[in-house]
């Protein structure tokens, strides 16, 4: 006899099934055949294959293309105070086991679907957590996770001062949710004053202000591969392309570079570059330039011998993956045209659209054109904190190679 749910249910074509079994947490709109029940807003819907089969519960949004996000293929769970606790444990728990505790004053406690906690964002920068809330289930249910949150951090001994909401990005309107940001009211608490910290990252200090930084307020995916320039920069002359607040020059000349110059187009980013370098006691070997690095890169007179890129994500979308590569391809192309041989060159890709297979077939062009060879030294991905869920391609998205040019 087959046992009564508790919630309604949607009905799903073959393809939707099979993406489910494969491991894939997302129900499209067109994928649903038929409801059973009426199905709320934001609310659970179990999730059914065409001959009855139970899949999985997840949250409906009624606005947007992912029409369910699944949290659970447990037909015995229930989504209670206690499960969501549990859950919220695991991905601390995580954190700690796979990262140093130094590692952890700033770091990502919650990466959406990779902790199943889909369309949830959870950034920890020392004693401030900075929270994006992007899909219509985390927002019903914001007011219970966030406290249970910090009740846990607080258990184990962490510091924290407030939450901040960045909800101020254009995809919520597509879940039909507003945007906006500011401090989370954690019961009985009076938020902090101000949205700025120190965190402390591979022994270099940074202010983050959670507000109005980039993001969440600080790039945290980058930190090993940060650490992996640091150890080839002992003695070099380095150009850090795309620095934005300069955490790659500083780590670069941290790790003892004899002089890095960090390039940003933007003046504010090159600003808090500057800043950061001489917080740390580096500004007599760093120098930071506001330039526009397609220009920069085949005029740059000095003589690099260690050459970093690190741009912006040139795709947000496959539709512009192709025109994205041809970017990808100039800079790289530039910077190895730029090296000696012998020199040293990282280079990335922070989209998820630059599949890595097209990415290392742009670097092979772009060395067949420049005339060099690549000796690779290693091929990096997203730090641990940001985890990649196999079946779930949309939690690998960082392509990080550090190479020597020969």
């Amino acid at each position: 006899m087959k046992a009564e749910r508790a919630y309604p249910s949607v009905t799903v074509t073959p393809k939707a099934e099979a993406a489910i079994l494969r491991g894939h947490p997302w129900v499209y709109g067109e994928e649903i055949l038929s409801m059973d029940g009426e199905p709320e807003n934001g609310g659970l819907t179990d999730v059914r294959g065409r001959k009855g089969a139970y899949l999985g519960t997840g949250f409906l949004s009624e606005k947007s293309k992912i029409r369910v996000r699944l949290i659970s293929r447990n037909a015995n769970d229930r989504f209670d105070a206690a499960f969501w606790e549990r859950k919220l444990r695991w991905a601390w728990e995580y954190r700690k086991t796979v990262m140093a505790p130094e590692d952890l004053d700033a770091c990502r406690v919650i990466f959406g679907e990779a902790d199943m906690f889909p369309g949830l964002t959870v950034d920890k920068f020392h004693d401030l957590l900075s929270v994006q809330v992007l899909s219509m289930g985390m927002e019903k249910i914001k007011d219970l996770l966030l406290p249970l949150l910090v009740r846990i951090l607080r258990e184990d001994g962490q510091t924290v001062r407030g939450v901040f909401q960045r909800n101020d990005v254009a995809i919520r309107e597509k879940e039909g949710l507003e945007q906006a940001k500011g401090w989370f009211p954690l019961p009985g608490e009076v938020p902090p004053e101000s949205p700025v910290t120190e965190i402390v990252e591979n022994g270099i200090k940074y202010l983050v202000d959670v507000e109005n930084g980039q993001k969440t307020g600080f790039f945290l995916d980058q930190k090993y591969n940060r650490r992996a320039v640091a150890r080839l920069a002992e003695g070099r002359t380095v150009l850090d392309c795309f620095t934005h607040t300069g955490s790659f020059a500083l780590n670069a000349a941290l790790g003892g570079a004899k002089h890095v110059t960090a390039v940003d187009v933007s003046a504010s980013a090159v600003e808090m570059a500057r800043a950061n370098a001489e917080r740390n006691g580096l500004g007599g070997v760093v120098d930071c330039v506001a330039a526009n690095v397609f220009e920069l890169l085949p005029e740059e007179p000095v003589k690099y011998d260690f050459i970093i890129l690190d741009p912006p994500a040139f795709t947000k979308s496959r539709r512009t993956a192709a025109s994205a590569m041809t970017g990808y391809k100039e800079i790289n192309y530039r910077a190895m045209k730029l090296l000696p041989r012998g020199g040293y060159l990282a280079t990335c890709s922070c989209s998820h659209f630059a599949e890595e297979e097209k990415f290392a077939a742009m670097l092979r062009s772009a060395a067949r054109d420049a005339g060099v060879r690549l000796r690779q030294i290693e091929a990096r991905q997203q730090s641990c904190d940001h985890p990649i869920l196999w079946g779930v391609e949309e939690t690998s998205y960082l392509k990080f190679y550090l190479f020597q040019v020969v």
